[in-house]
């Protein structure tokens, strides 16, 4: 079986049209059309449904997506290996949470040294960048830890504090459940945090509001909208201009690892390698 059938067959998936793989592939759409049709045939079974809008895969292209991902993944890990050269280059696709205080100086000491790399920064909440590692959209991820998969190992970057934000001086636990909590979505590694603590004390908040950004929350909280939590090196430059102040929570709850994720069997470039020696250089 030709690799480049199994290339062509997984665009073909993706897209759920021959014309837009044909174009991203940049081949001819009755060239794709005729591999797909030679592919079925060897495999001796159909692997799509075809109607008007395009191309939907059955349960026989399922179960071969799962196979072509793989060979293709290692194949992709072979010729990166071979084509790797003794200058880390490249896009190195990373993942944070929004709060890591250690970032920008470990960007920038990285930036200096390997100028031919380009880094891709998505944001977002521990468990969806967990996911993302995992399924091996991301090269690593910087996410509260520690993380417990059998898939992943991590690297410690920093111990930090979590403290409860508002703009009054004073908060008692009661404070908690008349004041809206300003919080990123499910799977925030901050809000699994509070949301323990405040189970083993009893606490109902009165409601809960979600947010996408660290700037939207931090200017409600200043507003007088809510209360929220994050890491106390995050907020230190927004409480010290005034009107915003710290709570801690009480221990355990408070400590807080921050680690760099990668999956443990995947192949780490120089491009990688160099990147995680930076944290250990920085941190």
């Amino acid at each position: 079986m030709d690799v480049n059938d199994l290339r062509i067959f997984q665009k073909v998936a993706e897209h759920g049209s021959v014309s837009k793989a044909a174009e991203e592939l940049k081949y001819v759409q009755s060239n794709v059309t005729a591999r797909i049709k030679s592919l079925e045939k060897k495999l001796g079974t159909a692997l799509f449904n075809r109607h008007k809008r395009g191309m939907i895969l059955n349960s026989e292209g399922k179960r071969l997506l799962e196979y072509a991902n793989g060979i293709l993944s290692i194949m992709g890990e072979i010729e990166h290996v071979f084509g790797e050269t003794a200058d880390p280059s490249g896009i190195l696709e990373i993942g944070i949470v929004e709060t890591v205080a250690a970032l920008p100086g470990i960007l920038s000491s990285y930036y200096a040294k390997y100028p031919n790399v380009e880094l891709s920064l998505q944001t977002g909440v521990t468990e969806q960048l967990l996911q993302d590692v995992v399924e091996m959209k991301l090269d690593g991820a910087f996410v509260s830890g520690p993380v417990i998969h059998p898939l992943i190992t991590q690297q410690e970057v920093i111990q930090e504090k979590l403290v409860l934000i508002s703009n009054r001086e004073e908060l008692s636990p009661e404070d908690l459940t008349t004041t809206p909590l300003l919080l990123y979505k499910k799977g925030c590694g901050y809000r699994e945090r509070l949301e323990n603590w405040m189970k083993i004390e009893g606490i109902v908040p009165r409601k809960i509001m979600e947010f996408g950004t660290f700037g939207t929350i931090m200017g409600s909280v200043r507003a007088g909208i809510g209360i929220t939590v994050f890491p106390e090196s995050a907020v230190e430059d927004y409480a010290a201009r005034g009107g915003l102040y710290c709570c801690p929570i009480p221990a355990p709850f408070r400590e807080l690892t921050t680690v760099f994720i990668r999956r443990k069997d995947a192949y780490v470039t120089n491009t990688l390698r160099s990147f995680m020696e930076e944290i250990g250089a920085v941190t």
